[in-house]
């Protein structure tokens, strides 16, 4: 009998098979709250709750925000990871927002509120599937149409700030449903435009800012408490046209607009093509 079928595959010269990656408990953990703040958030919308709704969707991006974070600092990244925080973002970003806005202020507009609605969820999973997919090529200071996570906090913005100034039933104010068709269908179909919205990703430990940006991240801060509603969705709306202005003023002066890099291996040089 060969000495050798007595060891394992590694040690009886066979290749090492490849050490699967468990579920990393907490970004995993972020992640699955940030969709149960989406699903409250719609069961809320569903109850005539749409503060609450609307501040379980803001939280949802606050989590968003971290389990990635948490998941390269602890080095507990992994490819399970990657795909719960998609699904949760077409839930918490996608869908929830299209419900609320719905149940808000399109219902009474018959089937044309469903158009608002289906193009902003449609727009979430397509944003999400091309991210996904180009996350590799894309330089890494912009992306490539509006994030889903900015999207929701416009629409829901607007639900929070007009239901705040006491607009209810916000779907049986005709000037105020149709201006929720506006804005829903205008953040569904910036998630799917080729325009450059800043990522904000270089700003951080490893580059200095200028003394001034503390200062406006200081009065930023101020304001957001100040009046919360009116100070986020006020920051959305510039956020949703600033990628607009960088690729009119790229168009203008004649530089490159595609955030996709024509390099895989540095995806932020300057070589971008149209």
């Amino acid at each position: 009998m060969n000495e050798n079928s007595q060891l394992p595959p590694d040690e009886a010269g066979d290749a090492p098979r490849p050490r699967r990656k468990g579920i990393y408990v907490l970004p995993n953990a972020i992640t699955l709250a940030a969709l149960f703040s989406g699903f409250y958030g719609i069961v809320m919308a569903m109850n005539g709750r749409f503060e609450a709704a609307c501040i379980a969707i803001f939280v949802a991006a606050v989590l968003d925000s971290l389990d990635g974070r948490v998941a390269r600092m602890t080095n507990a990244q992994s490819a399970f990871g990657e795909q719960m925080d998609s699904l949760s973002d077409m839930v918490s970003f996608g869908a929830a927002p299209a419900l609320i806005v719905y149940i808000w202020g399109l219902k009474d507009l018959g089937k044309a509120g469903w158009i608002p609605a289906f193009v902003y969820i449609a727009g979430a999973a397509l944003r999400l599937a091309r991210f996904n997919v180009n996350i590799g090529v894309v330089d890494k200071r912009f992306f490539q149409g509006l994030p889903s996570p900015a999207a929701a906090a416009l629409v829901i913005g607007l639900v929070w700030v007009m239901d705040d100034a006491g607009f209810r039933p916000a779907s049986q104010i005709p000037w105020l449903a149709w201006v929720a068709f506006g804005v829903t269908l205008f953040a569904g179909l910036s998630m799917v435009t080729n325009a450059p919205f800043y990522s904000f990703k270089v700003v951080g430990g490893r580059r200095s800012v200028p003394f001034i940006v503390l200062v406006g991240v200081a009065l930023a801060i101020a304001l957001i408490a100040l009046d919360t509603p009116r100070a986020l969705f006020g920051i959305f709306c510039l956020y949703g046209l600033s990628g607009y202005v960088v690729y009119g003023w790229r168009k203008m002066k004649g530089k490159p607009v595609s955030v996709i890099a024509t390099s895989i291996d540095e995806p932020e040089e300057k070589g971008l093509h149209q």
